[in-house]
């Protein structure tokens, strides 16, 4: 009778667990009880080469079905051993990966995806307002021969790694894999490049393409056009082409969201009568703007709806109108005498804000005095 500890709890799973949840209670078991994370350590060396052999059984579906039937016996007498044979290091690439910083390197048979590619667009504020169809140039990277290789030649088999991509290599009681230096990982050598992309498959050209920019894109905003990228290595797919917008500063609104905001001077004898004035807007019309008597500066008023939309929506924004009295300069004699006639005249109910403001002021001091 077998005395070896049940596969499944060796992995410390469920009997019902699915290959998910074994690779992932493999991969934490493998990670703990590495050798190299326990040097020294004979008790995690046996576990470690245990919750090898549950998992090499456990992952295949007929192996499992069998040890799930028979148990220990299904693999004895030269039932198919499950140790460390030919499978280790594919059991063990993605924990190898982990350990060694080995990820995103496993070979492509030579097709490689192209690069993603940015371009930087400005674009006036009447422009992300109404939309446009842009065209832009841009140098990107198209497939050549597909193969890189000269004309009437073809590429040949590594003779490094034999066409996988990846080399073994033998360190201690483990097999690691690795890129192949020879090749990069592609499987295959070039003995005569073509001559127009260096072995590349891929050469720089100059391309036309037509930009949608919808209404309301804001400062920043990125367009994605799959497939626009530069051209991947050797006929692999090519990568995305991402536009991103800035918006050029306006020379009369400033904007927040999907609000637009202006401000507007006016002068001392508007703000104390009252008037009104005209403000373009973003959609080339014109909207008025009533000042009542006595407004102060900084006092905004808003106009509906005649902001920006919003983007692939069908609200838009308002308008705000902010306006500043501006103090009158380089006055005359006459203009002079007539505001100082104006300032003797003038008393709280003229002038409330400042009335108030020395009031204070007047009491501050005398309860200081006292």
């Amino acid at each position: 009778m077998s005395t070896k500890r049940c596969y499944y709890e060796t992995l410390e799973v469920e009997r019902t667990a699915d290959d998910s949840v074994l690779k992932s209670s493999f991969r934490k078991l493998a990670m703990k009880f590495h050798p190299d994370r326990n040097p020294g350590d004979d008790t995690s060396e046996v576990k470690f080469k245990e919750i090898n052999e549950a998992y090499e059984v456990l992952k295949d579906k007929d192996k499992r079905a069998a040890y799930d039937r028979f148990g220990h016996a299904a693999f004895e007498q030269g039932g198919g051993g499950a140790g460390f044979g030919a499978g280790f290091a594919s059991s063990f690439s993605d924990i190898f990966e982990d350990l060694f910083g080995m990820a995103g390197q496993r070979g492509r048979g030579g097709r490689e995806r192209g690069a993603d590619l940015r371009y930087n667009m400005e674009i006036t504020l009447e422009e992300a307002f109404g939309g446009k169809t842009a065209q832009i140039e841009i140098p990107v990277s198209v497939t050549c021969s597909g193969i890189g290789a000269k004309a009437g030649t073809k590429p040949k088999t590594c003779s490094t790694c034999g066409g996988a991509g990846r080399v073994r290599q033998s360190q201690g009681f483990f097999t690691l894999e690795r890129t192949c230096h020879g090749c990069q990982g592609r499987g295959q050598m070039i003995e005569d490049a073509c001559p127009s992309c260096a072995g590349q498959g891929r050469v720089t050209r100059e391309r036309t393409l037509s930009v949608n920019i919808p209404q309301g894109v804001e400062d920043g905003t990125r367009i994605r056009l799959a497939g626009e990228g530069e051209a991947g290595v050797r006929g692999g797919p090519p990568g995305d082409l991402y536009i991103f917008l800035s918006l050029a500063q306006h020379q009369f609104f400033q904007r927040d969201g999907a609000d637009l905001h202006c401000r507007v001077p006016i002068s001392m004898v508007t703000a104390a009568l009252g008037g009104e004035f005209e403000v373009p807007t973003i959609d080339k019309a014109k909207a008025k703007v009533k000042v009542p008597a006595g407004t102060q500066s900084n006092r905004r008023f808003r106009i509906a709806s005649k902001g920006m939309p919003v983007l692939r929506s069908r609200q838009t924004g308002d308008m705000y109108v902010q306006v500043v009295v501006e103090t009158p300069q380089n006055l005359t004699k006459k203009q002079q005498e007539l505001l100082a006639e104006f300032e003797k005249l003038s008393s709280g109910n003229t002038q409330p804000e400042a009335e108030g403001f020395f009031a204070k002021v007047k009491d501050f001091f005398g309860n200081r005095a006292n």
